[in-house]
């Protein structure tokens, strides 16, 4: 029984790297398309063998290990997380019996915290002061994002009555609740691009101050590790706001549509949007985002309370 299990989640996670690779394609595409050129369109038709080729070309470069970094977390660091990312897969609500549980979201919420943890040891095990600066960004803005995460969270949970993301499903069969929480909707997207890191909220990269970011001195496999890392946590952020507002169950082609359209908007946002200023992105976080999602709680909880007692 565990076996199979364990096959089943494999399957998964050999999906979502399938997934990542020809995000990354999508990506570059669109962001063409957008400044008026084609994009990738040598390796295969149409450019379709390009994040193979990428791939092959990362992970067969020579691993650079710096003589004055902290060894075991500078190593350690990228893969523990892609292993975080791919972890949280498993709360995934499909009906074939994946290892999806009642208590998934917490498990979501522990996994987007230990995120931080990952990129810090990033950053600071290289020894490098763009590197460090880069991490500690990265941290703030984890951290503040996250508190208008849990509270978006937390609005919809008094309305489903649960923690397991099945609910969710089976809550929209007759109507999507981004109709009834539109402006919560908007700031869950925003909060998932600063979760992210991405565009307008890539403080993390600023190339003009930081460099790179905390990946500054990451070459070959640990930069494709963390590549991987970011573009499945898009692709995850993208199911939850699929599977939160716009309904549909996992095993249905049209939930996969709305991924799809999700993922574009990540992309689109990248090509449209220039960077936000680092003030401004903390102003957001805490001003703006905190008391919307803050006051949707309040609401929520007495419209649960109501609904409650007018049917009692």
């Amino acid at each position: 029984m565990i076996m199979v299990e364990m096959m089943k989640y494999l399957i998964l996670i050999l999906c979502v790297l399938v997934g990542v690779a020809f995000m990354t394609l999508l990506e570059r595409k669109v962001l063409g398309y957008i400044q008026i050129r084609k994009g990738p369109n040598k390796v295969g038709l149409m450019g379709i063998l390009q994040p193979f080729a990428d791939m092959v070309k990362l992970f067969s470069k020579e691993q650079v290990f710096l003589s004055v970094s902290n060894f075991l977390p500078y190593y350690l660091s990228p893969i523990f997380s892609l292993l975080v990312v791919l972890l949280v897969w498993v709360v995934s609500p499909y009906e074939m019996g994946l290892i999806s549980f009642n208590m998934g979201i917490l498990f979501f919420l522990c996994c987007l915290s230990l995120s931080v943890y990952t990129v810090m040891s990033a950053g600071w095990s290289s020894n490098c002061k763009y590197s460090l600066l880069g991490s500690l960004r990265a941290v703030a803005q984890t951290i503040s994002y996250e508190v208008s995460l849990a509270l978006v969270f937390l609005s919809i949970i008094f309305l489903v009555g649960g923690f397991n993301l099945e609910l969710f499903s089976v809550y929209q069969e007759s109507v999507w609740l981004v109709w009834f929480a539109f402006p919560l909707s908007l700031v869950w997207l925003s909060s998932c691009l600063a979760e992210t890191n991405r565009t307008p909220f890539d403080f993390a990269e600023g190339e003009s101050e930081l460099v790179s970011g905390f990946n500054t001195e990451y070459g070959s496999g640990g930069f494709a590790l963390i590549f991987m890392a970011e573009y499945a946590s898009i692709l995850f952020m993208s199911m939850m706001f699929s599977l939160l507002f716009l309904g549909g169950f996992l095993c249905s082609i049209s939930f996969y549509l709305k991924l799809m359209f999700v993922s574009f908007i990540f992309i689109w946002v990248r090509g449209t949007m220039p960077r936000l200023r680092y003030d401004k992105l903390m102003y957001l976080a805490w001003k703006s985002f905190l008391p919307v999602s803050l006051n949707y709680l309040i609401f929520f909880m007495g419209f649960k309370l109501f609904c409650f007692c007018f049917l009692l």
